[in-house]
């Protein structure tokens, strides 16, 4: 499955459209094809704040547009640098709850220059789906995404 979107990915990057479509195409084409992301979207640094902001995204609106660093997985993985795949979200601690639906969350970082600049983040309504192929996918689609930046 992944192997199949790798070109699409590279076609959305190598495409005319401004960076803010070109990530939204991203998004919808990860929800629309692996069964398992419920939500996809990408938070950015918010400028000189220590805080993330929500970027496109593919899936139930939510009221998390604005994430300090270190609250969340998402704010975690800003402050760690690290991929961070949660197998139980109602085994975290610090998770911030979207929708009850949510079983499981995988954020990976996204650097531009070696600076974390920012994150995709995806929810699934599945428990303990994401696998080790997850994760070197997303980081393939940021190493991808981070060139268009």
């Amino acid at each position: 499955m992944f192997d199949t979107l790798r070109p699409k990915v590279l076609a959305i990057i190598n495409s005319e459209a401004d960076t803010t479509e070109r990530l939204q195409r991203i998004c919808d084409l990860l929800r629309e094809n692996i069964g398992h992301y419920d939500w996809v979207g990408f938070y950015f640094k918010n400028g000189d704040k220590p805080e993330l902001k929500l970027g496109p995204y593919a899936g139930e609106p939510t009221d998390h547009t604005i994430i300090p660093f270190g609250k969340g997985i998402c704010g975690q993985v800003a402050k760690s640098n690290q991929n961070f795949v949660v197998p139980d979200v109602k085994a975290q601690d610090n998770y911030i709850a979207c929708s009850f639906t949510v079983k499981a969350e995988i954020v990976v970082p996204l650097f531009v220059n070696g600076e974390n600049v920012g994150q995709i983040d995806i929810d699934s309504n599945t428990a303990d789906p994401f696998t080790e192929a997850d994760e070197r996918f997303l980081e393939f689609v940021n190493a991808e995404v981070a060139k268009i930046l």
